[in-house]
């Protein structure tokens, strides 16, 4: 019983640590939901996770320690609501960031970002008209835009340097015209568009080089935001899937440290177990 419990208890302390960066993915998720991806409600599952770990694996830490069979009974409980709550986050984040990617552009080192190529309950909830001038007006107001301008020895970049550059899927939906526009690079943010060919895309007319409207209002930039979703989320999943294995093997051994609890509190021997049940002294019926 004393291993037991000592093993349950160095293991939620590490638990206790865990929670740590799981409660941290949350924190980075809410700083990208402020200045990048702007979506300010899919970080609080994961911190409500975290947070529910840190006080729970405290409870179980001291059960095992002080071998309390409520604390245990109460840790073994909430585990596997937070475990539960866990999986489902994990698949939930796989599900709506299943579809999507950004396609490639011919001599362009950076993507193109549709909308069509996205669906589901994610895409639903950006392209929403309440919601997407929220997450229009977060974006403008965090000049992600505005801080895209490169200098070389105190000349702007040319059209060659840009096109060799990796943007960020925000950058390269809202901040430029699709590449089908055909317009004509000036800088980063103002393009020629009447020595454009034109495209078949709305976007090419929703294009304007107003510097505050610029493409916040295309489907490229909706886009653009369910990609820089997509690959917050994937990242802070592979924590979790970690996160939840090692939660697993925490519960099981708790739930042997609590079978090793209750039969101390009943008195209950190792050898003096054994022996009655391999010699009963009378059949029940």
């Amino acid at each position: 019983m004393r291993k037991s419990n000592s093993l349950i208890g160095v293991i939620n302390f590490l638990t206790f640590l865990l929670s740590i960066p799981i409660l941290g993915g949350g924190i980075w998720l809410s700083t990208r939901a402020n200045n990048t991806d702007c979506m300010k409600f899919l970080q609080w599952p994961l911190i409500i996770i975290g947070v529910a770990i840190m006080v729970i694996s405290l409870a179980g830490f001291a059960g095992a320690c002080y071998r309390n069979t409520s604390l245990l009974w109460i840790y073994l409980f909430s585990m596997f609501f937070i475990i539960a709550a866990l999986i489902g986050f994990i698949v939930f984040a796989y599900v709506v960031t299943d579809k999507g990617a950004g396609r490639r552009m011919m001599n362009r080192a950076y993507l193109d970002y549709y909308l069509p190529d996205y669906s589901g309950w994610l895409e639903e909830r950006v392209s929403e008209g309440g919601n997407w001038y929220k997450i229009a007006s977060c974006i403008r107001d965090s000049r992600v835009c505005g801080k895209m301008g490169r200098t070389y020895g105190g000349v702007p970049e040319s059209a060659d340097m840009f096109y060799s550059r990796r943007l960020s899927p925000i950058e390269s939906g809202c901040c430029k015209p699709p590449t089908e526009c055909g317009y004509l690079y000036i800088n980063e943010t103002l393009w020629n568009v009447g020595g454009g060919v034109g495209g078949t895309s709305l976007d090419c007319s929703i294009w304007n080089n107003d510097q505050a409207q610029l493409c916040y209002m295309c489907g490229s930039c909706k886009a653009g935001v369910l990609a820089s979703l997509r690959k917050s989320w994937r990242k802070v999943s592979v924590i979790n899937i970690v996160a939840l294995i090692i939660l697993v093997i925490v519960y099981v051994i708790g739930c042997a440290a609590f079978r090793n609890n209750r039969r101390y509190d009943n008195d209950e021997g190792y050898g003096e177990a054994r022996m009655t049940k391999a010699q009963p002294s009378r059949l029940h019926f």
